[in-house]
């Protein structure tokens, strides 16, 4: 597994729109504040000029997404790469990324939702860690939230053992000023088939929306990913913004049989974004339909995903997770 090297201070954080761009004024704001917030920390940033872009949810044709996004993975000087945003074309702009050049200049490469696309597909395909946390717009919040702290601490390679949060954002606020912080209102609660229970293995996963287009396609490595670390096992986290219970259920039996989950250790399960029914079927229950057969461990609604604080969740890295009570830690092990 390739580590990139730990960001340092004087670094340049590129920030680049691989799927959508901003161009509301509280984005905006809110971009400006992140900018700001990252070089009091001693950083600096290079946006792409697609940032500020979009044209019916892209930020550039995809062509060009890919050439600014290589553009900061040849800048030798560039220490780490976050998207500005999610989206849902992310995926079409795969087709012109040059992955050998990522691999041959190993730098930290971030964001959630759309960009799993990106960052699942440089874990399984260069073998190179990533991290699943969040986009550059959320470090535009005054001050920041405990999880963005750690999210930074963690890609400076400090020893940062995660826990839950007390509560999490449920429902999703338009912003105003673009410095509001998470509005957390609802307890967390890690729920576990036993009250105390301990996972495993080498983290790999992110938005299951995105997971199931990018299954079966030429990216598609990860049956070679996990048999490469099958000592370990790979420990699944997933999450989904608005897969219906049937598409879940049926979204995951697809990638149980395309042999994604062969050397499963266990699975962490974020909270989705919408959830609708036609039969009044549970997150849960979806879930367990399709992963009950495999026999290993099942948590739900973890903290990450989108609904707000996240873990930082490093594709590739392992992870000892214990859940007791409803409470969760993760310490990453980048071995």
């Amino acid at each position: 597994m390739i580590y990139p090297r730990f960001l340092r201070r004087g670094d340049i954080i590129g920030v680049t729109a691989s799927s959508s761009g901003r161009t509301d004024p509280a984005d905006l704001r809110r971009l400006e504040s992140a900018s700001l917030a990252w070089q009091k920390a001693g950083y600096e940033v290079l946006e792409t000029p697609n940032v500020r872009t979009d044209e019916k949810g892209r930020s550039a044709p995809a062509r060009e997404r890919a050439a600014q996004l290589l553009s900061l993975s040849k800048n030798p000087s560039v220490s780490a790469v976050i998207q500005a945003a999610g989206g849902d074309y992310l995926s079409e702009m795969l087709s012109f990324v040059d992955f050998e050049e990522i691999k041959e200049n190993p730098k930290w490469y971030q964001g959630y939702s759309d960009p799993t696309g990106l960052l699942f597909t440089i874990t399984t395909s260069c073998d190179m860690a990533t991290a699943y946390a969040s986009n550059f717009g959320d470090f535009g919040m005054q001050p920041w939230h405990a999880s963005l702290l750690q999210n930074k601490e963690l890609l400076e390679g400090k020893k940062v053992l995660q826990k839950s949060f007390p509560s999490f954002q449920e429902g999703h606020f338009a912003y105003e000023t673009g410095y509001e912080g998470y509005k957390l209102s609802t307890p967390v609660f890690w729920k576990s088939q036993n009250d105390d229970i301990t996972l495993q293995g080498r983290l790999l996963g992110g938005c299951l929306d995105v997971l199931l287009d990018l299954c079966g396609t030429r990216f598609d490595k990860t049956r070679a990913f996990c048999e490469r670390y099958r000592e370990d096992g790979i420990l699944w986290y997933l999450e989904s913004f608005d897969l219906s219970a049937e598409r879940l259920t049926i979204g995951l039996w697809h990638l149980k049989e395309a042999g994604w989950f062969s050397h499963a250790k266990g699975f962490l399960f974020g909270r989705p974004a919408v959830f609708p029914s036609s039969y009044d079927v549970l997150y849960e229950e979806a879930v367990m339909a399709a992963l009950s057969e495999l026999s290993v461990p099942v948590v739900f609604d973890a903290d990450f995903g989108h609904k707000p604080p996240r873990l930082t969740m490093i594709n590739g890295a392992v992870a000892k997770v214990h859940v007791c009570s409803g409470v969760g830690e993760m310490e990453l092990l980048f071995q």
